[in-house]
């Protein structure tokens, strides 16, 4: 692939001017680092952060157990929005025209009067005794029409992530929760999900350990549940055997089935459904749209991400031509600060973050600054230089090293960006502020993956390779030259 350097910025006095900015503010620290680290941190891009910015979270706002019509339709329209920019630069899916029909099923729905009942749990909690008791005695004596469904157990392989679905959900456990039972209903609720508790098989205790087993639940989900929502229950006592002495000293003994325990709960559940029932219509609505919202914005960042590796992949290379044919620190600044530079005006145009080029150079600057402050430079150049000593295609140039350390910082660079761009909500584009803690956070994460030796050896042939095929083509030249 031929490389241009067409960009303004990556020629002239702009790229010099930013190249003597950081070789400024790094002249104390150049001389402890070494050339090796500094050539390193440059291919990054160049020196501080953003400071005075205030940055929105970017955690999704989760929707509130009694939710209102207002955040529904504010729900629906801002997953309305994340699929017109999917349709906008993915035209020829279909994946728009699908969600958009999920959407406007769930628009029409908002004023359903029948309700989901959803029973989930472990194995061989007694989810299938349930439902067939409340749909005999309960559900059939309600006015409104109810359906009562059962998950496949949780915890058990693959289901342990399972999603759970329903204006209301009934949370079986068969004692004491375990740990991965309290981490699924605390998701739940924070989620927006109205649950209750149900502990079934509770006539399996003795009266005392009933008491005890009912307050260690209370205790547990203080704060998450109220405790007027964890509710003990009997679904399908066991039977028990009855023995009756007769007057001549003999016995006789008989098998008693035993009466459902469910009063608690019907009560609780008649309650909810009379003065929740709209809301709980609402609130799943919310969840779903941001259900929604979630799968447009996957298949976005998907999209746009197919856009931005091939952009990530020039520049690693441009870096690496770069800092390998200017042996002069100064010069594989210049070089490497211009090119960091224009990359993050590049991916943020794919994902609609706008960069003046003064905002670009404080990014770039900022995952310079952070890659030292980590310790990733140093690192990564100490790790690609003992492995280059035993690559195959090793040859002896003295800028080798520094020219694979700097498409490798430009790699980790750009792949840092895609992450920290993805994450944020598509409403929040072009906003031009930076999240400090979680771009750094990104850049480890992505450093971690990126630093596996398999990787590291590909990567240093693919650049190597590189790099040797145009050092043979300059000689070539040079040779007919002469």
């Amino acid at each position: 692939m031929t490389l241009n350097l067409r960009r303004p910025i990556l020629i002239g006095g702009i790229g010099l001017s930013a190249a003597l900015w950081l070789l400024e503010t790094l002249q104390h620290s150049g001389s402890e680092m070494g050339e090796t680290a500094l050539i390193g941190l440059a291919a990054a891009g160049a020196g501080y952060w953003w400071w005075k910015q205030q940055s929105p979270k970017l955690e999704l706002d989760l929707p509130q157990p009694l939710a209102n019509r207002e955040a529904a339709e504010k729900a629906i329209a801002a997953s309305e929005t994340a699929i017109k920019l999917l349709a906008s630069e993915a035209q020829n899916s279909a994946d728009p025209a699908n969600l958009t029909a999920k959407l406007d099923r769930l628009g029409a729905e908002l004023d359903r009067q029948d309700l989901r009942i959803t029973v989930t749990g472990g194995k061989a909690v007694g989810k299938t005794a349930l439902i067939q008791v409340l749909n005999s005695n309960w559900a059939s004596q309600h006015p409104q029409k109810l359906s009562l469904q059962e998950t496949a157990p949780l915890f058990a392989n693959t289901n342990a992530d399972a999603k759970i679905y329903g204006d209301l959900v009934l949370f079986v456990t068969a004692g004491d929760i375990t740990d991965s039972e309290f981490k699924t209903l605390s998701q739940l609720a924070s989620a927006g999900q109205r649950v209750l508790l149900v502990w079934n098989k509770q006539d399996q205790y003795l009266p005392e350990q009933q008491s005890q087993v009912l307050h260690s639940l209370q205790q547990k989900m203080q704060g998450i549940l109220g405790t007027e929502d964890i509710i003990a229950i009997a679904a399908s006592p066991n039977s028990i055997k009855v023995r009756q002495h007769q007057a001549d000293g003999t016995f006789k003994e008989r098998i008693e089935n035993q009466v459902s325990q469910l009063d608690a709960l019907r009560e609780r559940l008649t309650k909810i459904l009379t003065e929740e029932r709209q809301q709980l219509v609402w609130a799943s609505a919310v969840r779903e749209a941001a259900s929604i919202k979630l799968e447009a914005k996957t298949l976005l960042n998907a999209v746009r991400r197919d856009r931005a590796i091939p952009i990530i992949e020039q520049y690693q290379y441009i870096a690496a031509a770069a800092v390998f044919t200017n042996p002069v620190p100064a010069l594989d600044l210049l070089a490497t600060t211009a090119i960091s530079t224009q990359l993050v005006i590049d991916l943020g145009a794919i994902y609609q973050q706008k960069f003046s080029l003064e905002q670009a150079k404080t990014v770039a600057a900022t995952l310079a600054s952070q890659m030292l402050k980590l310790g990733l430079v140093e690192l990564s150049t100490q790790t690609i230089s003992g492995l280059l000593k035993s690559n195959a295609v090793t040859y002896v140039a003295g800028g080798a090293v520094q020219g694979i350390s700097a498409a490798y910082f430009t790699r980790i660079a750009g792949l840092s960006l895609i992450e920290y761009f993805q994450s944020r909500e598509v409403e929040n584009a072009g906003t031009g502020f930076l999240n400090i803690d979680q771009l750094t956070k990104t850049l480890q994460a992505v450093f971690m993956q990126n630093q596996q030796v398999s990787f590291l050896q590909s990567f240093i042939n693919q650049v190597a390779s590189r790099l040797s095929s145009q050092v043979s083509g300059s000689e070539a030249v040079n040779s007919a030259v002469n």
